[in-house]
């Protein structure tokens, strides 16, 4: 361990004396070999017969010794209270384990006189100083000059000379390593080849040192590239180490200048190199000074530079090093921004100088940052303002976090258009541009408000309120002013908004516009819907080819007159119209018919072609329910009035025929019943508050309308037994769960009103007929013949018929009655061949129509919305039906329904079936429309029984 400690120290005493021990110009090398020698063995010697001192060695007494000559030397206690305080953190201090003699060599060194000519002991011997380069008077100087506090006054000449000495081994090798130390040093390795062996002296340093930090070549100093400083080889290791410092801001300002002068398309880009241009010019500003404190320090030396006096000039090259220390610091910051900035633009680049300044744990960096963003922020700031204030966006660039698009592509959303461009296409929000010094909700908020402004200005017309507002409200926004800011964006969006809202509520009347969707499309007026169906009946029931537009829009007219429509504005009765839509083979008017409402810009914006397209779904539903209604309610009536007159003396087998036929009716109608209220209360009013309650809350905009809007019809549609689909395993596809269900309910209902209407016409011929036997028999009474003969009774089972003039013909030939029996249109073959067929079609439509209502109900319960199982509820509250919670695919075991072929008949009796047939067949086509078009089914001719039962009969 004393090895090792004396090698290190020899060692250290080896590096010192390399230093101060200058080296004489045109020396031979064995003669500078023996003064570093000679050298090196006078200061082993001096820490060797360096005696131990004289005092006790105790921490506490050598920490007194100091106090006192504190207290002695200073008036003021507070030298003293300063040094207790070092003093007890240097005891706590487990690392130093010799705090006595560091406190004592401190007070030893505190009394040395640094003024006196010898520095060592008077005790230790010299020795012979012959070839030290310390005996002569100015040598002695120069050993002083080292050991001066204020440095060296001027720079110790080398010469490096490639010869060794053939001596010690050891010594030779650590000169050597000292004078390779001294080698050029460049910052890339370079260097020049032919120097002067004179060395440039410090004030020579420091006078070029002001042209070396602003990047400009100088004698000893020269760039020989961007990236390179060529230093003398000739200078010691401090120096070097010192230029290397200063080296590092002339370097990086040369960069930063070329990155300057350096164009770029954006105008934060730009602000970028304004303010570093800015920040250069005060580094400048600093060098200028430098510059002048260099210039008084030389001037004061007059000429005495030899006498070591620089220093005491206060002007050194570490003092400069100090004094440009924060300066390179914030060159450094810069240099790490724009090698940042290669890849950044707009709000990227200032969210990566805010990154400096939040996420840097150094007041000087963090402040640095700062004062950057003050300056790259005003082009953002400036586009913010317009933005905010005008509703235009500034950004030839595109740096700011808003985006225009050139051109709309409506086909990625169907529920845009091009007539809602201007505000759902024309800007959108780019998230990669939002700057860090803003946060996401601020950024959307600016966003809504610049195109609210925007689409005041050109949507609604209204751009005399925009430059008012922008003349009143408009001021500059800047970096830093937070409350400003914040208080500047919420009294913009309040005002935005607020007249955004006014405008579509009073001067485009949004929301009348959509109370009259509802009423009309929707069927909320209820006396309009009445008087238009029963209207069109007539002309619907005809086929969709002879239908013409002005014959509906002029039944439509009628339909408004005759209600309470008539009372609602012009503006919104001359919306309302009836069109007719695509045509195929074999519709009917039923199939075709729609009602239109039409909207104009910037309400297209909310009610939007998708939104039409939704309402016109919903209003072919509740149509074709409502054409159901109609249809079973007129039948219901036909059958309570007959029931009265015709049907009360009917037989008894027909008896059971009709109560059957009422009970089904009566099924069907509280299914249609239960059905429309459902859609009508359960679903549209209850979106409608919904919708009511949001587009009238505080700070609504209009996104909140669109969206408020936009739920509305997904809700009424999904709700509305539109919109719910599963995937059949079968065709691969997706299908409707209930809108295919719906439309074959409908149909078969619609085909047993027909066979009940045929039912009745039977019900009425067979009443019709016995009155006229009835009435001939009391006639033929009346005149003393006999009410039936033989050949009244074969007529009565002939198979033929025959016309009146025939009958009347035969009665003047001798038959003893006026009015024979054989004039009567029907005959009992013709019931005996009739009535079962209209059972065997009713049987048939009714149980389709429960094992349908089975599977509807079985969906119904298994769907997740609340408000479905509530309508299976409903629908079977008493248990009558027994749903299938799960339904088969493809299912085809069902029967036919009679309109697809309903048994067969006899053929007395085929014209009152084939007709009842046709109609059927002509109403339940097998086809699925995109838009829910009605599918027809009641209105047309029911064949000659149902003109029969037009007849009124009296009887006598």
């Amino acid at each position: 361990m004393s090895d090792e400690k004396a090698q290190r120290v020899d060692d250290a005493l080896s590096s010192l004396v390399d230093i101060l021990i200058p080296i004489l110009p045109d020396e031979d090398e064995v003669i500078a070999d023996e003064r570093h020698d000679d050298a090196l063995d006078l200061a082993r010697s001096i820490i060797e017969n360096h005696g131990t001192p004289a005092v006790v060695s105790d921490v506490n007494h050598a920490a007194d010794l100091i106090k006192k000559k504190l207290l002695r030397e200073n008036d003021s206690p507070d030298k003293t209270v300063q040094f207790s305080n070092l003093y007890a953190r240097l005891l706590t201090q487990p690392v130093l384990s010799q705090k006595w003699s560091i406190l004592y060599l401190l007070h030893q060194l505190a009394d040395s006189n640094p003024e006196e000519d010898d520095p060592t002991p008077d005790t230790v011997r010299r020795p012979d100083s012959r070839g030290t380069g310390l005996g002569s008077p100015s040598d002695g100087q120069v050993f002083k000059d080292a050991f001066a506090s204020a440095g060296l006054p001027r720079l110790p000449h080398e010469k490096a000379q490639p010869k060794t000495r053939s001596g010690s081994e050891a010594p030779a090798e650590r000169r050597s390593q000292g004078r390779d130390s001294k080698k050029p040093v460049t910052a890339q390795d370079g260097g020049t080849e032919n120097i002067d062996a004179t060395g440039p002296t410090e004030s020579t340093l420091l006078r070029e040192l002001p042209f070396t930090l602003q990047g400009l070549s100088s004698t000893n100093l020269h760039f020989s590239s961007l990236t390179t400083l060529d230093l003398p080889r000739t200078l010691p290791l401090p120096i070097v180490s010192l230029l290397h410092t200063l080296a590092e801001p002339s370097l990086l300002y040369r960069s930063l200048s070329e990155f300057v002068e350096s164009r770029d398309e954006g105008l934060i880009g730009q602000s970028l190199r304004s303010a570093i241009s800015s920040e250069l010019r005060s580094y400048l500003g600093l060098i200028a000074t430098l510059e002048g404190e260099i210039r008084r320090a030389i001037t004061s030396l007059n000429g005495n530079e030899a006498q070591g006096l620089v220093g005491k000039a206060g002007v050194t090259l570490k003092r400069c090093v100090i004094w440009t220390r924060e300066a390179t610091m914030g060159l450094r910051l810069m240099s790490l921004m724009v090698e940042e900035s290669n890849s950044r633009k707009g709000g990227q680049l200032i969210s990566m100088i805010h990154r400096f300044a939040t996420s840097h744990g150094d007041p000087f960096v963090g402040a640095f940052a700062e004062r950057m963003l003050s300056h790259v922020t005003r082009p953002f700031y400036d586009m913010l303002r317009q933005w905010i204030y005008d509703g235009e966006l500034s950004d030839p660039y595109h740096e700011f976090f808003v985006i225009e698009q050139d051109s709309p592509d409506s086909a990625e959303d169907p529920r845009r258009a091009p007539a809602t461009s201007v505000w759902e296409e024309k800007y959108k929000l780019d998230e990669g541009m939002i700057p860090s010094i803003v946060t996401e909700k601020f950024a959307r908020k600016v966003f809504l408000i610049g195109k609210s402004l925007n689409f005041i200005r050109y949507g609604c017309g209204d751009s005399a309120w925009v430059e008012a507002y922008c003349k009143e409200a408009s001021r500059e926004l800047r970096y830093g002013d937070t409350a400003t800011l914040e208080t500047s964006i919420d009294k913009a969006y309040k005002a935005t908004m607020a007249r955004l809202i006014y405008l579509m509520d009073d001067k485009f009347q949004l929301f009348e516009h959509l109370n009259a969707l509802k009423r009309y499309l929707l069927l909320g007026q209820g006396d309009f819907i009445a008087l238009l169906m029963e209207s069109l009946s007539t002309n619907l029931d005809r086929p969709a080819g002879s239908q013409y537009r002005h014959t509906l829009t002029a039944q439509l007219e009628h339909a408004i007159r005759g209600s309470n429509a008539q009372f609602d504005p012009p503006d919104i009765l001359r919306r309302l119209d009836a069109r007719l839509t695509e045509m195929e083979k074999g519709d009917t008017g039923w199939d075709v018919f729609t009602l239109e409402y039409k909207v104009d810009a910037p309400v297209d914006v909310i009610i939007t072609p998708w939104a039409n397209r939704q309402y016109l779904k919903i209003f072919n539903l509740l149509w074709r329910v409502k054409r159901v209604e109609f249809a079973l309610g007129s039948t219901w009536r036909r059958c309570m009035t007959g029931a009265r007159g015709v049907l009360a003396v009917i037989d008894a087998n027909m008896s059971r025929d009709w109560k059957t036929a009422r009970c089904a009716i009566a099924e069907m109608i509280h299914f249609v019943n239960q059905l429309q209220y459902y859609i009508l209360f359960e679903v549209i009013e209850a979106s409608w508050d919904q919708l009511h309650s949001s587009i009238h809350k505080q700070d609504c905009t209009l996104d909140d309308l669109i969206e408020a809007h936009t739920k509305y019809l997904i809700a009424i549609t999904h709700k509305g037994l539109l919109g719910s689909t599963r995937h059949n395993s079968t065709t691969g596809h997706r299908e409707d769960i209930f809108t295919a269900q719906l439309h074959e309910l409908l149909k078969i209902m619609l085909a047993y009103k027909e066979a009940v209407d045929g039912l009745y016409s039977f019900s009425v011929a067979e009443f019709t007929r016995r009155q006229e036997l009835s009435a001939k028999i009391e006639t033929r009474t009346a005149q003393g013949k006999w009410g039936l003969t033989e050949k009244d009774e074969e007529d009565l089972n002939s198979p033929k018929f025959f016309s009146k003039q025939q009958s009347s013909n035969s009665a003047g030939e001798g038959s003893d009655s006026p009015f024979p029996i054989s004039g009567l249109s029907l005959t009992a073959s013709t019931d005996d061949a009739m009535l079962p067929a209209l059972r065997k079609r009713l049987t048939d439509l009714s149980a389709d129509f429960k094992t349908r209502i089975n599977n509807l109900l079985g969906d119904l319960i298994v769907q997740p919305d609340v408000d479905m199982k509530f309508l299976a509820v409903v629908m079977n509250f008493n248990d009558v039906y027994t749903p299938k919670k799960r339904r088969r695919e493809g299912h085809r075991g069902e029967k036919k329904t009679p309109g697809q072929g309903g048994g067969e008949t006899s053929k007395a009796g085929s014209r009152t079936v084939s007709a009842a047939e046709q109609s059927g067949n002509g109403k339940e086509k097998e086809k699925e429309k995109e838009n829910g078009k009605p599918v027809g089914g009641g209105g047309g001719a029911i064949g000659a029984a149902t003109k029969l039962a037009e007849k009124k009969v009296v009887v006598k």
